[in-house]
């Protein structure tokens, strides 16, 4: 049976990505993933889903050693979506940069105000659709149990469906306003506001945490490892310098750096804006993520 046109484009950006070659074996410069409208594919009836929507790939299967699977970026066009759709072996979730957009997650539909997120468990089934009049800056992270991708569509566009005024699903909101002061920022220098945004807890894959950190004109962290967690750091605003192991480069709004298992960073903000980060943490497997938990429960004081 022929694959829609919409899961064959789905289907044609993995393939594009798993056959890209090593990213690790490539310079700093040439790993990083940068947000170029003008590259962006359009697909319409996505997973199912009405109107059409413009995207591509920020990072694939071969950014990380982990099961980071892929980092897409787009633009949801108005009265468009994503149909309502399962993952049974990787978890996936949607954030919506600014504006407003109806978050599904197995059949519960709440309107959600960016910059947000909302986070699909494997094997439940999650879908969006941008009910404004005006498009919607979209991010979209896979990690499986493996590198492997697989989907089953609803044929659901969620389009006109009750809505829940209090979302009955797990959610993440990117808010500047919950941030705190960083406790420790590795030897860095100035001010540096984090949260964790989402924890262990909530995903089933070895998927570990999302992290908002904001470095503040002239603030920086210092150079730190991790040898059994990889992460992705996406940039939201701002500009500055990340460096990986030995190499730096610079990063603004719209790029999606990978630093893989046991690489170190470390980052710098420059210009006149902070630099906004968004950090995906992904274990090497489920044996090191039951470690790192351990870990981060040693260090919360004891009530």
């Amino acid at each position: 049976m022929r694959r829609p046109r919409a899961a064959a484009l789905a289907g044609g950006l993995l393939m594009c990505m798993a056959t890209s070659g090593t990213w690790a074996a490539k310079p700093l410069a040439e790993r990083i993933g940068h947000t170029d409208p003008s590259r962006f594919r359009q697909a319409s009836g996505v997973h199912g889903g009405a109107g059409s929507m413009k995207f591509g790939p920020l990072l694939g299967t071969d950014a990380l050693a982990s099961n980071l699977i892929f980092v897409h970026r787009g633009e949801i066009a108005p009265r468009s979506g994503i149909g309502q759709h399962f993952h049974n072996q990787c978890e996936e979730m949607f954030v919506i940069l600014d504006g407003e957009a109806q978050f599904t997650v197995d059949g519960r539909t709440s309107t959600l105000k960016g910059p947000v997120g909302a986070p699909n468990r494997m094997g439940a089934a999650h879908g969006i659709y941008n009910a404004t009049d005006r498009p919607l800056q979209w991010l979209n992270i896979n990690v499986g149990t493996t590198k492997a991708y697989d989907n089953f569509d609803l044929g659901d566009p969620r389009v006109g469906v009750p809505i829940d005024p209090i979302p009955q699903f797990i959610t993440m909101r990117l808010d500047r306003a919950l941030l705190k002061p960083m406790a420790a920022n590795a030897g860095g220098a100035g001010q540096v506001l984090y949260r964790r945004a989402l924890d262990p807890a909530v995903f089933s894959t070895a998927w570990s945490y999302v992290d908002h950190l904001l470095l503040a004109p002239g603030a920086s962290v210092g150079a730190a490892t991790q040898p059994d967690m990889s992460e992705v750091y996406y940039v939201m605003g701002g500009e500055g310098e990340i460096t990986v192991g030995t190499e730096t480069a610079k990063v603004r709004a719209g790029d999606a750096v990978p630093v893989d298992l046991g690489e170190s960073r470390a980052l710098r903000q420059s210009g006149a804006a902070p630099l906004e980060l968004m950090v995906i943490g992904v274990a090497r497997d489920l044996d090191a993520k039951a470690r790192y938990r351990a870990a981060m429960a040693a260090l919360r004081p004891r009530r």
